[in-house]
């Protein structure tokens, strides 16, 4: 490389991306600067900070020339926070953006430059959509603080207000704060491990109404817990569910194993389409169920039911996709790694009633198998895995059984274009790309796939 980038250069740069994770991309002579808060079609004035040998970043310090889709964040903590990326890029853009990401990985990766990538579904209000909150608590200098981690760390972005979690959230969440104080209870250490208080955790069935409360608690006796049940009942009387969750661990994940609960019920109701879902403290369950719905009529449309199908549903979770396609599919399938989920599955298509649904809990490369030699055989194959991509294993169980079509949802475009391009050689053919936006504001876009055996 001719031109040489060194740490504390003060460069003018022309922004000309967003990476994944929403920086802005500029690139000096070839070499990429990824600059956070930086926007396509912007020169702005940078501050190189980190370089490696085929990258490097940079700090903002002053844009030049703005892109006409650079708004002001309206969070009074956006630029701290790291629970959104794209405040400060108009709605509209962040859905032609996110379009662009599914675009280039379909062509990069997946070598597939010819299928079409629709534009992104967005939503009507792309704000206070989530309806799971989880709010760490600390200690700081002697002033109990709570909100969100700075990205890239456990710094804790102490704040009251969150524009895209519930405002039931919001005023539980400041309310705690005080009254934590007033009746003596310890916010949790991190480094410590001292103190009582972990995580505040709210969850709203968005279409019901329900609430339910999880406090996460460092110890399973809690003193002051009565007095808390009752500020909460205060604050939210329209509560239906207050939970505590113990975790004694020195560990940076939220749950431990034991729940309890304080009040109410043990579940809330919550519905996507016609579908009821019982949500527990611990369920996994989409944050955005409006975006869900969006997302799985397309998974629905892209399988093409006629009611005299069999489908696989795998990494099948609660049975959110299951209970959709079983509606209109002759039977399905689910398959799960989580034996809780499963156990989920079950009562939630024994609530709605569903009768043509069956859950099996194991991994979706040994599972499968077993089903095709008990001589089961599969029309419509739908995976929805995690965002490292499905097993390789699976892909190549796929393969060898080769179930006409594939309804592939996806939470990250990159393994999925990984992954496409692997059917693609072994004889599927991508026929379009339908992403949805089930995050504004940050830089994630979810997509769902249809995949046809040529």
């Amino acid at each position: 490389m001719s031109f040489i980038v060194n740490q504390n250069d003060r460069l003018t740069v022309y922004v000309e991306d967003l990476t994944h994770d929403g920086s802005g991309v500029a690139k000096v002579e070839g070499y990429p600067l990824f600059i956070h808060g930086a926007l396509p079609g912007e020169e702005v004035e940078v501050q190189v900070g980190k370089t490696l040998k085929n990258y490097g970043f940079a700090r903002l310090l002053n844009v030049v020339t703005s892109s006409p889709e650079r708004i002001d964040a309206p969070c009074h903590v956006f630029e701290q926070c790291g629970g959104c990326q794209l405040q400060h890029l108009s709605y509209e853009g962040q859905l032609l953006q996110k379009q662009k990401q599914v675009r280039d990985v379909m062509d990069r990766i997946a070598k597939l430059p010819d299928v079409p990538v629709h534009p992104v579904k967005g939503m009507q209000d792309p704000w206070r959509y989530r309806n799971k909150s989880q709010i760490p608590f600390s200690e700081r200098n002697g002033e109990v603080v709570a909100g969100f981690y700075r990205s890239r760390s456990h710094h804790i972005v102490d704040t009251d207000v969150c524009i895209i979690q519930s405002e039931e959230a919001d005023e539980l969440m400041a309310t705690l704060k005080r009254e934590m104080l007033i009746h003596g209870v310890d916010a949790y250490n991190e480094r410590t491990h001292r103190g009582m208080l972990r995580h505040l955790v709210v969850r709203k069935g968005q279409a019901t109404g329900e609430i339910m409360v999880v406090l996460v608690t460092s110890k399973k006796k809690f003193p002051q817990r009565d007095a808390i049940v009752a500020v909460i009942k205060r604050v939210l009387p329209e509560v239906t569910s207050i939970m505590q969750n113990v975790n004694g661990e020195k560990t940076n994940v939220i749950f431990g194993n034991e729940t309890i609960c304080l009040y109410g019920k043990s579940v809330i109701i919550d519905t996507i389409g016609d579908i009821q879902f019982e949500i527990s403290a611990r369920s996994f369950y989409q944050v955005n169920p409006a975006q869900t719905e969006v997302l799985y009529r397309h998974a629905l449309e892209y399988a093409e039911l006629s009611g005299n199908e069999t489908v696989i549903d795998a990494y099948c979770g609660i049975g959110t996709i299951s209970l959709f396609l079983a509606q209109q599919a002759k039977e399905v399938y689910g398959v799960e790694i989580v034996p809780q989920a499963i156990e989920d599955a079950k009562r939630n298509a024994e609530l709605n009633g569903i009768t043509n649904a069956y859950f099996e809990a194991g991994a979706s490369e040994d599972v499968i198998p077993k089903w095709y030699e008990q001589g089961k055989r599969f029309d419509v194959l739908v995976v929805d895995p995690p965002r490292k991509g499905c097993d390789e294993k699976l892909l190549q169980t796929i393969l060898k059984y080769k179930p006409k079509r594939v309804v592939y949802v996806s939470c990250n475009p990159g393994t999925l274009a990984r992954d496409l391009r692997m059917l693609e050689d072994g004889g599927y053919r991508t026929k379009e790309v339908q992403p949805v936006d089930m995050f504004p504001q940050s830089s994630h876009v979810e997509c769902v796939a249809l995949i046809e055996l040529e």
